[in-house]
Formats: structure tokens, C-alpha cells, sequence
């Protein structure tokens, strides 16, 4: 039994994480098509005499970045490793305080 808990974990977190990348590739895929309509459409609107279509591209890019920071667990401050030690700290301060009130 303890075996297919064990499974059911690891089946539930993979599970998870395939969400989690599939959800990144269609946003990349979605920021491509999306930013080649508006670069053709600010070359057929004027010939890129001012390239506005880079705002969006470049402001939607940084976005597109921070998802892949998380994605891929680039976040220092997110990580996984972080999430444990937060953990640990919440619990020990909801033990501390539990003890504290009831005294």
C-alpha cells in the first residue's frame, strides 16, 4: 500500500509538472504568432518607418522570460528549496505560537 502512495505521488507531481511545460509551450508558441501579425502588420502599415510592433514584443518577452523562470525553477526565491524552508518556518512559527497560547 505504502507503494502505490508512493506512486500515486510521483504520478500526481509528474502530472503537475507536464501541465506546468505545456502550459509554457503554448505561450511561447501563442507569443510568436501573435508578434509576427503585428510586426507584418506594422510592415504592411508602413514599411517598419516606425517599428511599433517591438513595445509589445519586448514587453510581452520579459513576461514570456519570468514564465520560464519558473517553468524551469531559475527563481531563486521560488524554487523548490525555498518552498521547504518556508514551510519549515510557517509550521515552526504556527507551533511556537500554538504553544505560546496555551500557556
Amino acid at each position: 500500500m505504502n507503494t502505490q502512495e508512493t506512486y500515486q505521488e510521483r504520478y500526481t507531481r509528474a502530472k503537475a509538472r507536464v501541465e506546468e511545460l505545456k502550459s509554457f509551450y503554448n505561450h511561447v508558441i501563442i507569443y510568436f504568432i501573435v508578434n509576427a501579425g503585428l510586426a507584418a502588420l506594422n510592415y504592411y502599415g508602413d514599411q517598419w518607418r516606425f517599428p511599433w510592433f517591438l513595445f509589445p514584443l519586448l514587453g510581452w518577452g520579459i513576461g514570456l522570460l519570468s514564465h520560464a523562470a519558473g517553468v524551469y525553477r531559475l527563481n531563486p526565491f521560488t524554487g523548490k528549496d525555498w518552498e521547504d524552508r518556508k514551510l519549515r518556518e510557517l509550521m515552526d512559527q504556527d507551533q511556537s505560537q500554538t504553544l505560546t497560547n496555551n500557556q
